[in-house]
């Protein structure tokens, strides 16, 4: 991405659309000299710009998954992060089935959130078996991240659930990381406001091996709780290579906001990307005041123009 800005910083000192450069060969001649010209088209390089799939999730029960990608692929979203993993399948599609799909469209899936749907009666190591077939499918449908998705509120009700959390997480790490994926968790603003009056986030980057465990920071939800994104970076430089990207409304509310119109300073977050690792963002809205695909193009048109991206 920084390539980007260096190459379009060039680009604009010449003129809109083309770049004239002398060269032996040329088919064109400027008027006032013999000197052949070579008049070369400059192309402004595609922004790779990731959708999560939520934020669909609407239009995906009522007219199903391939349709509304191919509508996704239309207005340029290349990454694709999926939810709804379940029984195998990632919104009943086989991981090799959806790969295809995607492939097709010009996209691809580089996360999918998966382990909210890790269950089993059979007790923790059942689980952890569980586990293994679940990073085998992350790679099949070509992902290189395992994203543990959601804490439900049984399951956070103290600093304690949170330890036992961590174990499991730590293990979930090393599953991913021999079948070839990496683990990474997704945060929402209860982590950092727990009813024991502890910042569990803090606890959970602290105990989780950082070659094992990485971060997939809603940048949404962390500013909701009142904490800056920069400074997670600079706590633990390299283990945020996952973004949520989401804005939020000005006002009591703080309700979901299209990328660009509310309060969050992308520039200042972005200009941060290599201290956080950045290598994929997602746009993501929770819920919406306009419909689902309006709000997702307002987005990428916003992220599209941004020259800090």
């Amino acid at each position: 991405m920084n390539k980007r800005r260096d190459f379009l910083k060039t680009a604009g000192a010449f003129a809109a659309g083309s770049l004239v450069v002398p060269f032996g060969c040329s088919t064109k001649k400027q008027q006032d000299t013999t000197e052949e010209v070579a008049v070369i088209d400059v192309v402004e390089e595609k922004k790779e710009i990731g959708l999560q799939l939520y934020t669909l999730r609407n239009n995906i029960n009522d007219e199903g998954v391939i349709p509304v990608l191919e509508k996704v692929a239309k207005l340029g979203y290349t990454w694709m992060e999926g939810y709804g993993y379940e029984d195998r399948k990632i919104l009943g599609l086989e991981p090799a089935e959806m790969k295809k799909v995607l492939s097709d469209l010009g996209m691809r899936m580089p996360s999918l959130h998966t382990v909210t749907e890790v269950s089993s009666t059979g007790g923790k190591d059942a689980i952890i078996e569980q586990m293994k077939n679940t990073a085998e499918d992350v790679k099949t449908v070509g992902a290189e991240y395992c994203i543990w998705a959601y804490l439900k509120e049984e399951d956070r009700k103290s600093i304690e659930d949170y330890k036992r959390h961590i174990e499991t997480w730590n293990q979930f790490g090393t599953i991913c990381k021999e079948t070839g994926v990496q683990f990474a968790y997704h945060n929402h603003d209860f982590e950092f406001l727990t009813p024991d009056g502890i910042n569990a986030y803090d606890m959970i980057m602290e105990n989780t091996d950082p070659n094992e465990v990485k971060f997939e920071l809603d940048l949404y939800w962390i500013t909701r709780a009142g904490f800056d994104p920069v400074e997670y970076f600079k706590k633990a430089p390299g283990r945020f290579p996952l973004w949520h990207v989401k804005d939020m409304e000005a006002g009591d509310e703080k309700f979901f906001s299209e990328v660009g119109n509310g309060v969050i300073d992308f520039e200042r977050i972005f200009n941060a990307r290599d201290i956080a690792g950045l290598k994929y963002f997602f746009v993501e809205q929770d819920d919406t005041r306009k419909t689902p695909f309006e709000s997702i193009g307002i987005s990428i048109d916003y992220l599209n123009k941004a020259e800090f991206v």
